[in-house]
Protein backbone atom coordinates (compact mmCIF):
# COMPACT_ATOMS: atom_id res chain seq x y z
CA UNK A 1 0.00 0.00 0.00
CA UNK A 2 1.48 3.46 -0.91
CA UNK A 3 0.77 5.73 1.48
CA UNK A 4 -0.20 9.44 1.04
CA UNK A 5 2.88 11.89 2.10
CA UNK A 6 2.42 15.34 3.04
CA UNK A 7 4.87 18.39 3.46
CA UNK A 8 3.31 21.13 6.23
CA UNK A 9 3.58 24.95 6.56
CA UNK A 10 2.64 27.30 9.36
CA UNK A 11 2.10 31.04 8.47
CA UNK A 12 1.17 33.45 11.56
CA UNK A 13 -0.12 37.04 10.48
CA UNK A 14 0.42 39.65 13.99
CA UNK A 15 -2.19 42.61 13.15
CA UNK A 16 -0.90 46.01 12.48
CA UNK A 17 -0.92 48.71 15.62
CA UNK A 18 -1.54 52.23 15.64
CA UNK A 19 -2.05 54.65 17.70
CA UNK A 20 -6.01 54.61 16.65
CA UNK A 21 -5.96 50.91 16.23
CA UNK A 22 -5.07 47.26 15.39
CA UNK A 23 -6.11 45.67 12.50
CA UNK A 24 -5.15 43.03 10.70
CA UNK A 25 -4.75 42.91 7.07
CA UNK A 26 -7.17 41.05 5.38
CA UNK A 27 -6.18 41.49 2.01
CA UNK A 28 -2.48 40.78 2.74
CA UNK A 29 -3.26 37.13 4.12
CA UNK A 30 -5.77 36.66 1.40
CA UNK A 31 -3.37 37.10 -1.35
CA UNK A 32 -0.53 34.78 0.30
CA UNK A 33 -3.24 32.64 0.59
CA UNK A 34 -4.37 32.26 -2.67
CA UNK A 35 -0.41 32.37 -4.23
CA UNK A 36 -0.05 29.42 -1.48
CA UNK A 37 -2.83 27.95 -2.69
CA UNK A 38 -1.79 28.32 -6.66
CA UNK A 39 1.14 26.56 -5.12
CA UNK A 40 -0.96 23.32 -4.38
CA UNK A 41 -0.85 24.32 -0.38
CA UNK A 42 -4.47 23.21 1.37
CA UNK A 43 -5.09 25.03 4.47
CA UNK A 44 -6.27 22.39 7.02
CA UNK A 45 -6.05 24.88 10.42
CA UNK A 46 -6.63 28.28 11.63
CA UNK A 47 -6.49 29.96 15.12
CA UNK A 48 -6.12 33.02 16.99
CA UNK A 49 -4.20 33.80 19.96
CA UNK A 50 -5.15 36.84 22.36
CA UNK A 51 -3.76 39.05 24.77
CA UNK A 52 -4.97 39.40 28.56
CA UNK A 53 -7.62 42.04 27.19
CA UNK A 54 -8.89 39.70 24.01
CA UNK A 55 -7.05 41.39 21.42
CA UNK A 56 -5.69 39.39 18.61
CA UNK A 57 -1.89 38.77 18.89
CA UNK A 58 -1.85 36.29 15.83
CA UNK A 59 -3.66 34.14 13.55
CA UNK A 60 -1.72 31.00 12.67
CA UNK A 61 -2.78 28.79 9.69
CA UNK A 62 -1.33 25.28 9.05
CA UNK A 63 -1.24 24.26 5.19
CA UNK A 64 -0.61 21.17 4.04
CA UNK A 65 0.68 20.08 0.39
CA UNK A 66 1.05 16.36 -1.31
CA UNK A 67 5.38 15.81 -0.96
CA UNK A 68 6.65 15.81 -4.18
CA UNK A 69 3.39 17.58 -5.87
Amino acid sequence: IDMQKWKYKVLEFSPTRSLMATRMDKKHIENELNELGKQGWEVVSSFITTDAHGSTKKIIYTLKKEFGA
